[in-house]
């Protein structure tokens, strides 16, 4: 007889100018790779229940506030030109800190990495971001911290980073796997007709 298990909580957290790719491309991993739903339960956050205008002027009406949101076992925290003007924010950087301190894992996208920065969630990790993005990245983090450049997603057991855009579906999809196992990912991979690339550093 199967074990009956609860899905685990997927937030990503999303904020006017967010990059489109860089939370859909999880989202649609994690979704893909949620067997039917029973392992993942994909929603979005945002400082308000009110439409996030992202990047290109898509607008998304997230599922859940910051006040409303169940406390996520994976947070996902993407990039986008909206990232600089959250990094003091008075409300979504103390929450990002209490969500991540719950959580199972917590994913950072692109420039989502400023945001842990801010929020100082990153000592001794191995960092990454996109590419543009890595002086920024670099000015905000502890010394404890080591750049790793050209690779897609670093892993520190809790908290993994991944460069920019696409390779956050990547990470997502090296997530599910150690979750659920490669076969998961290869599926889950396969499904959306995606070339997965695993070049990462693993954690110790």
């Amino acid at each position: 007889m199967n074990e009956v298990h609860a899905a685990r909580k997927v937030a990503i957290l999303i904020y006017d100018q967010v990059e489109i790719l860089d939370f859909t491309g999880p989202y649609e991993a994690f979704i893909v790779g949620s067997n039917r739903g029973r392992d993942f339960h994909v929603y979005t956050v945002a400082e308000r229940e009110e439409p996030v205008h992202s990047l290109g002027g898509l607008n998304v009406l997230p599922d859940y506030s910051i006040h409303t949101c169940p406390p996520p076992h994976i947070l996902i925290v993407p990039g986008g030109w909206g990232v600089r003007s959250l990094l003091q924010h008075e409300a979504l950087i103390p929450w990002i800190q209490q969500a991540a301190a719950q959580a199972e894992y917590v994913l950072s996208i692109c420039s989502g990495a400023l945001l842990l920065a801010a929020a100082q969630l990153l000592d001794n990790c191995l960092v990454t971001t996109h590419h543009h993005v890595i002086p920024d990245l670099m000015g905000m983090v502890p010394e404890s911290c080591m750049l790793v450049e050209n690779v897609r997603f670093v892993d520190n057991g809790h908290l993994l980073m991944s460069a920019g855009v696409s390779a956050g579906i990547d990470l997502s999809l090296y997530v599910i796997s150690k979750l659920h196992g490669d076969d998961r990912r290869k599926e889950a991979a396969s499904l959306m007709e995606y070339p997965y690339c695993s070049a990462h550093i693993p954690s110790s």
